[in-house]
């Protein structure tokens, strides 16, 4: 699987470590910035990602900044692209499933290396079930028009 990463200065660190974890995993990986802890905008690194994945150039996408909301609702800006925000397994595990999210945000102030890491290889394996969630998600999706 193509996975397309993105961070700010606040999750540079942790997109670091999960590249490493993407990679272990045999992903290959399309990296967006940013490439220092210098200061800057998660709304740059963040739409560059989710247009990577709303555009088909990559399968899913991982952004980080240091809550995981403002590069979220940066992501969700992009036509055709579905960011949850997570803060664990559980909600990893839920979007794929429920929402057919493409794309997971991290805040990286609050997630540690551990948990990010079982979060994306969570989030990178679970199908998504359809049936009356396919439906959910059509409606979602129709909002875009």
């Amino acid at each position: 699987m193509k996975i397309a990463l993105g961070c700010d200065h606040g999750g540079y660190d942790l997109k670091q470590h999960v590249i490493k974890v993407l990679e272990g995993l045999g992903h290959e990986i399309e990296d967006f910035g940013c490439h220092s802890k210098e200061s800057c905008d998660y709304s740059d690194f963040g739409a560059a990602a989710a247009r990577a994945v709303a555009e088909g150039s990559c399968d899913r996408g991982i952004v980080i900044c240091t809550t995981g909301i403002g590069i979220s609702i940066t992501a969700n800006k992009v036509k055709g692209v579905r960011c949850a925000h997570c803060a664990d397994c559980l909600q990893a595990e839920m979007t794929r499933r429920h929402n057919d999210a493409n794309m997971m945000a991290i805040g990286a102030g609050f997630t540690g290396p551990n948990m990010a890491e079982r979060m994306v290889e969570v989030f990178l394996s679970t199908e998504f079930e359809g049936g009356r969630h396919a439906r959910r998600v059509e409606k979602m999706m129709a909002l875009e028009g």
